[in-house]
């Protein structure tokens, strides 16, 4: 099997899956209707000088994004419970071509729940410059290489039974501490915590609808940082469930 045949075959097989519509974009879709619709008409949610469709846009987009890229996960866990991973080492297809096709797909899906988010957005009056468009999209998906990563790491270590729930706990831990569903305010131990976790930075990016820079340096040093400390720990996970280099 060549690198774009199985390429192909994993990118039909995401869009037959149901359930990752249901969670990874409807329901995002559906929450973020339900929490900025009633605030639509509030232009400093909380202090964070952010209209509350922009900041619950991006926060919906961040929560539906990171499902997207953990979904890898879940497929990776299925196809070795069916053995389907012992079927792939006989095969043509490298190591690396097997690894780029899950990313592809995760960030296919990530691109898919980010678009109807900001369509949302739009339907409910969030109008940016082409240029703060661009940048938190750009923020958004560097922010989704740690997810990435992990979403390998779990569907590796994990069974098909555990990685439903390590997937849906995790998702909705992280949404938690990262101010998701709500500003964080500038102080406090929740506020100390977020700022060292990737997810807080894929909300942050909002930031940039107020025409400044959404990460600082820290930022930047929590994503690159997260990025490759999970990049390796999937890779030896990989190989270790595979025995290829």
């Amino acid at each position: 099997m060549s690198a774009l045949a199985y390429t192909r075959y994993e990118t039909v097989r995401a869009f037959r899956n149901k359930r990752f519509f249901l969670f990874s974009l409807g329901f995002p879709l559906a929450l973020f209707f339900l929490i900025a619709g009633p605030n639509q008409g509030e232009n400093d949610l909380q202090g964070t000088g952010l209209p509350a469709p922009v900041y619950f846009m991006v926060s919906m987009a961040s929560f539906g994004t990171m499902t997207a890229m953990l979904s890898t996960g879940a497929r990776i866990a299925a196809e070795r419970a069916v053995g389907w991973n012992r079927q792939l080492r006989i095969s043509p297809l490298s190591a690396s071509a097997y690894l780029r096709a899950k990313v592809a797909i995760a960030y296919t899906m990530a691109l898919l729940s980010l678009g109807m988010l900001y369509v949302a957005g739009a339907i409910l009056g969030v109008r940016l410059p082409a240029g703060e468009w661009i940048g938190m999209t750009m923020l958004i998906l560097i922010g989704l290489i740690p997810f990435a990563a992990l979403g390998v790491l779990l569907g590796h270590l994990l069974s098909v039974e555990a990685i439903g729930p390590a997937i849906g706990g995790g998702t909705s831990l992280l949404a938690l501490l990262s101010g998701t569903w709500f500003p964080l305010g500038q102080t406090g131990f929740v506020h100390d915590v977020a700022q060292g976790l990737p997810s807080f930075w894929l909300v942050q990016a909002n930031r940039v609808a107020l025409g400044g820079h959404a990460w600082s340096l820290t930022g930047w040093l929590v994503v690159a940082g997260w990025s490759v400390v999970l990049t390796v720990a999937a890779a030896r996970a990989f190989r270790r469930d595979t025995g290829r280099a």
